[in-house]
């Protein structure tokens, strides 16, 4: 048997293997709250510039067209097949058990209450998201940004605060687009593939319906809005390191957009509901 005498090194074992996960570890937190430094720093200039009308409302009704309106088609198509297979397997599942117009109750409060405001805004991280992140990105590298300031205008009030606004606007807009299609295609899908009349749908949504669960629906996505967009922002403001920099900021805004929207839908629900 091998002896290891004090003084002699083993060759087997070395510290740095078990300091490796620590470091990284430490690493890692570092790395967080500092973006949470610089996230909130970002915010409270937004904030600040909110008085520079004159910068930022020229900008606003484009970004209004271009993150919601062009969104609403991709929302609708998501929650349309939500709505099918919610109807589908609602139907299954109740099969001998319940009432039929449980169906209708099911989609309608599923629909409302969880999976269209929440499955809009991991939509919209995807694709609103990662094109702030991307434009902003590819500004910051090319110096665009660092131009607009030798040119006396506030970046963050040019860029950012419009983009902000228009999400926490438009995302509430697209969410009720959502929710009206995907119930819609789940009363349509009961009555032609599930031998259910109309009236047994309505009764059920009916039955369990809370005016509260759209207020509930409309304040998540408002939420979802300003987290989505703002992160955006915030990637793509960081951004270094050239073309290899932006894709990299524009994975982390969609990444960590849509990590946030699954915590503040657990938030909400804990304390709205």
């Amino acid at each position: 048997m091998a002896r290891i005498h004090y003084g002699e090194e083993d060759p087997g074992f070395k510290l740095q293997d078990l300091t490796t996960p620590i470091r990284s570890v430490g690493h890692g937190v570092l790395a967080a709250v500092q973006s949470v430094g610089k996230g909130s720093f970002l915010a409270v200039r937004a904030v600040r510039t909110l008085k520079q009308v004159d910068i930022w409302a020229p900008r606003f009704v484009p970004l209004l067209v271009s993150i919601g309106i062009a969104s609403i088609p991709i929302a609708l198509f998501i929650l349309m097949f939500t709505g099918v297979v919610l109807a589908i397997q609602a139907s299954y599942t109740f099969t001998g058990t319940v009432p039929k117009y449980f169906v209708g109750a099911l989609v309608g409060k599923t629909v409302i209450l969880e999976l269209g405001p929440v499955l809009t805004g991991l939509a919209l991280a995807g694709r609103v998201g990662a094109s702030i992140a991307s434009e902003l990105g590819s500004m910051r590298v090319t110096e665009q940004i660092d131009a607009l300031e030798s040119l006396a205008y506030d970046p963050v009030a040019y860029l950012v605060v419009p983009r902000v606004l228009a999400g926490m606007i438009m995302f509430p807009v697209i969410t009720v687009f959502s929710l009206t299609i995907g119930v819609a295609a789940g009363w349509l899908t009961s009555m032609a593939m599930l031998d259910m009349s109309s009236a047994v749908f309505v009764k059920g949504l009916k039955l369990f319906f809370d005016p509260y669960d759209i207020q509930f629906a409309l304040i998540k996505a408002w939420s979802f809005g300003l987290v989505v967009t703002g992160v955006g922002c915030f990637y793509g403001f960081n951004t270094t390191g050239g073309a290899e920099g932006v894709g990299y900021a524009t994975t982390r805004a969609v990444v960590v957009g849509s990590m946030i929207i699954l915590v503040l839908d657990a938030f909400w629900a804990a304390t709205l509901l």
